[in-house]
């Protein structure tokens, strides 16, 4: 299978690949520097010599503090540059997978959100990939919309890194009223592939198993760790960010990925290793 692959330098896309290319694919990895999104006619002419058999696309505006000042930015790359690739999708017939996100939700729910439940993001980041699914499912017949949260990785700036980095601090206060659960670049990755023998639509794609606050998710990184951190939980209100954050965005993945402490263990293993 011939596989399309927007953002493949990303934290999503450098597990992805070599995971695609063990299950014997043909990758075209494309990134800013060979493949400009937001430029529809460059996107149209991209996709239609490539003909790829399956496109997948990752390449998205990420940063959901900096986007509440650029949301016209955030808006060109998660809105526009999915339209342009939704519609070169379409073009040639192929199944298109689009990568979103669980801040489509505004947090309301106490239960864990549906692929069905009614969406209404709460900050910029989220209304713009909210605009990515529309436009996908606008241009699109054959396409599936996975929404992932709390992603961490080895190739990007993530949560994980971020709190190893900081246990030397006399004390680190983590926000404990905020519920989701966290998910592996690496476990995701198996799962994208498992969508094309499932029917076409949305699908959520997060770590398993129970659902955790950020600062329980910081406490069982150090446990898993063996270090001792003067960890404090505190409020959303005590940890101001220009983003507002769903207070519950904990979604039902039908048992797709694992338990999520299983998946953070062996990323821990694997980060110690090395």
């Amino acid at each position: 299978m011939k596989v399309l692959i927007t953002g493949a330098k990303g934290m999503l896309g450098q597990d992805l690949c070599p995971t695609l290319e063990d299950l014997g694919c043909f990758l075209i990895e494309t990134d800013i520097d060979n493949l400009d999104i937001t430029k529809k006619e460059d996107v149209e002419e991209f996709v239609s010599k490539a003909h790829p058999d399956l496109i997948i696309h990752l390449a998205a505006y990420t940063n959901v503090d900096k986007a509440e000042e650029e949301e016209e930015k955030a808006e060109l790359i998660n809105a526009v540059g999915t339209e342009n690739i939704a519609l070169a999708a379409s073009k040639i017939d192929v199944p298109l997978i689009y990568i979103s996100t669980d801040y489509v939700f505004d947090g309301s729910k106490n239960s864990p959100y549906l692929p069905t439940d009614k969406v209404n993001p709460i900050n910029a980041y989220g209304r713009t990939k909210l605009k990515g699914e529309e436009l996908v499912q606008k241009h699109c017949k054959k396409y599936y919309i996975a929404r992932t949260s709390w992603l961490y990785g080895m190739y990007g700036k993530n949560f994980v890194d971020t709190m190893l980095s900081l246990k030397d601090k006399d004390e680190l206060k983590v926000v404990d009223d905020q519920w989701g659960t966290p998910t592996w670049t690496m476990d995701l990755a198996g799962a994208i592939m498992t969508l094309l023998n499932k029917p076409y639509g949305i699908y959520h794609l997060s770590g398993g198993g129970k659902p955790t606050t950020w600062y329980n998710f910081a406490k069982t990184i150090f446990e898993l760790s063996n270090l001792e951190v003067n960890l404090k939980p505190c409020t959303t209100e005590e940890f101001k960010r220009p983003a507002n954050r769903p207070k519950y965005s904990v979604m039902d993945n039908g048992k797709m990925l694992r338990d999520w402490k299983l998946a953070l263990k062996d990323y821990l293993n694997l980060k110690f290793e090395d």
